[in-house]
């Protein structure tokens, strides 16, 4: 059964929203035309004063800091489950200037994350969204902690950071953060509604968003499915839908390169309908085509999985990756993402084929790796009590990886990668076993590129550069923030002090 747009009573499209479409060639790539108008005569199913359309991060932010303010706030999320991708998310959180960074004499600032993001990002960040958020990450920590989310007494380093300044949950996922506020949130009389997608937003003959139409009882993939309900946001309305790694038909129009031969960590509801509701409503495309691939995931598990958490806390910081034809690494396994993904795609055979990398550290360096027990049971990782099992069990060119463990040593003795200039941060050679190994390879993991928004979280129209009334975004929906490449960690940050800051303007005509 196909799509009644007739059910939804909307009128004829104006002349004015049909130059508003043209002005994006972006928003024709997908056969957006313009938001749905909605005259103050309509009959409404539902209202509220804030809207807010994902449950992750940024949508149980928002949705504490509208109600906060005394706004009725409903949040809605098509997936049967609450959280979305942040549910799933590793729980690392960077943090600007954090207590326990204090503690352990590490000196940070909001200008030093802020030129850590920016060189991620090959300059292409937009800077004033940038400095928001690292100001904010403080903040967005102490936010955290005041509604129940607990931390790990560590502070981690991730790839393209200049220093550790990134937290752990207890629980290490991003659940750890999305259930304590999302409890909050329902403890504070927000209602969240799940089983419910956003179909159209609606908008008024000056453009200000109204409301949302959506198909209630929905059951994801079906698109069809769900009764069509049409819901008032008196005081604003905040898309907080998340990014759309996991829709390929969409993904490769920006990037015919991020095609079904790579997997995604993301869930499988992460896909583009908000997005494009945002830009039939006119918001402004920034950077789709900026798509980062998580350099940690590995080819022996779907989805996320263990490899990340392994990789990332152990085997990149205090071991190493090599090319198993010679066994010489390739790339600063701390380097930022985008770095080591584009050199880790490099490694095919001549018909194309992957030619999987490994990695591996000693055990003295798997202390911060939460996920390795877990790794090593489902078959991601395995343990070794020399090198050369190791290169025998994946095949590795034996002498040359010898000699590079050599070399590798005598680096981190003299404190100096004179191969690809890594960071050690803590002197763990692999001069004794046993030692830790997976295979890594890439899998499409964020969506740098979304709308923009300015540093009030307001969506910016394409046509007027202005921001479109009563339309707020936050999260990964958003563009500009991130540049061509995030930094690990970062989302969170991201999320929370822009999840919060919508919130709190979309509730402010409340107020």
């Amino acid at each position: 059964m196909k799509k009644d747009r007739s059910r939804t009573n909307a009128p004829a499209l104006s002349r004015r929203s049909l130059l508003i479409a043209a002005a994006g060639s972006a928003a024709a790539s997908i056969g957006v035309l313009s938001g749905f108008a909605a005259g103050p005569g309509d009959r409404w199913d539902e209202e509220y004063d804030v809207v807010i359309v994902g449950s992750g991060f940024a949508g149980t932010s928002a949705a504490i800091e509208a109600r906060k303010r005394g706004a009725s706030v409903l949040v809605i999320e098509k997936m049967a489950v609450f959280g979305g991708n942040s549910a799933i998310n590793g729980g690392a959180f960077a943090v600007a200037g954090s207590p326990l960074q204090a503690r352990q004499g590490i000196k940070d600032s909001v200008e030093q994350m802020v030129e850590d993001m920016l060189k991620a990002g090959r300059g292409l960040n937009h800077v004033e969204l940038l400095r928001v958020i690292a100001e904010g990450t403080r903040w967005a920590y102490e936010f955290t902690l005041e509604y129940g989310v607990q931390y790990k007494d560590v502070v981690l380093q991730f790839g393209g950071h200049s220093i550790p300044r990134t937290l752990q949950t207890t629980n290490n996922s991003g659940g750890g953060i999305t259930v304590p506020l999302g409890k909050a949130a329902r403890n504070m009389g927000v209602i969240f509604r799940n089983r419910t997608k956003l179909e159209q937003i609606l908008q008024d003959s000056s453009g200000a968003v109204t409301g949302i139409v959506v198909r209630e009882g929905h059951r994801f993939p079906d698109e069809d499915s769900g009764r069509l309900r049409r819901i008032r946001a008196r005081s604003g309305l905040v898309m907080a839908c998340g990014g759309f790694s996991s829709d390929v038909r969409f993904r490769t129009r920006q990037d015919p390169g991020m095609d079904n031969s790579l997997q995604s960590t993301n869930h499988a509801g992460a896909t583009s309908e908000g997005l494009a509701a945002l830009l039939r409503a006119g918001a402004t495309p920034v950077q789709l085509d900026q798509i980062q691939l998580g350099p940690w995931a590995s080819p022996d598990e779907k989805g996320f999985g263990m490899s990340p958490q392994f990789l990332q806390q152990a085997a990149f910081p205090y071991g190493i990756m090599v090319d198993i034809r010679t066994g010489k690494r390739f790339v600063n396994e701390m380097a930022d993402r985008k770095t080591r993904s584009d050199a880790i795609l490099k490694h095919k055979d001549e018909a194309g084929n992957p030619v999987y990398p490994v990695a591996f550290v000693a055990e003295e360096g798997t202390g911060e790796s939460p996920s390795l027990g877990n790794a090593l049971k489902y078959g991601v990782a395995h343990k070794f009590d020399t090198i050369e099992a190791l290169a025998q069990f994946y095949g590795i060119n034996r002498e040359g990886l010898l000699a590079q463990v050599d070399r590798y040593n005598a680096f981190v003795k003299a404190g100096e990668d004179r191969e690809f200039g890594k960071t050690f941060f803590k002197k763990i050679t692999l001069e004794k076993g046993p030692f830790y190994a997976g295979r890594a390879w890439v899998k499409v993991h964020h969506c740098m590129g979304g709308v923009q928004i300015n540093t009030k979280a307001q969506v910016i129209h394409m046509a007027t550069g202005e921001p479109i009334p009563r339309l707020f975004a936050s999260g990964e929906v958003t563009g500009g923030v991130h540049g061509a490449s995030r930094l690990g960690s970062c989302a969170i940050a991201d999320c929370l002090v822009m999840g919060r800051i919508a919130g709190e303007n979309a509730a402010a005509r409340k107020a």
